[in-house]
């Protein structure tokens, strides 16, 4: 999965550690209570964009942690025995 400024703010708040980073990025959306009614039609690039937060820096650490996730979920390929 990857994650682009044009991905919905609840899509990404779903997934387990996200709402870390979001914070840790000051995101107001993952803690108010009016955003919870529209947090399925918030995309993270127009949020970021509003509050003046670091767009690229913010995606380049979901993404960066998304990836580092499934490499270690990843089940390894399984040696042929001859």
């Amino acid at each position: 999965m990857k994650i682009d400024k044009h991905t919905k703010l609840g899509k990404i708040i779903k997934i387990r550690g996200m709402d870390k980073i979001l914070k840790k990025y000051s995101v107001p959306c993952v803690s108010c209570p009016l955003a919870k009614m529209e947090i399925d039609s918030l995309e993270i690039g127009y949020v970021c964009d509003i509050y003046g937060l670091k767009t690229k820096e913010l995606l380049i650490e979901i993404n960066k942690t998304l990836k580092a996730r499934d490499k270690a979920v990843k089940p390894k390929k399984k040696e042929k025995i001859e």
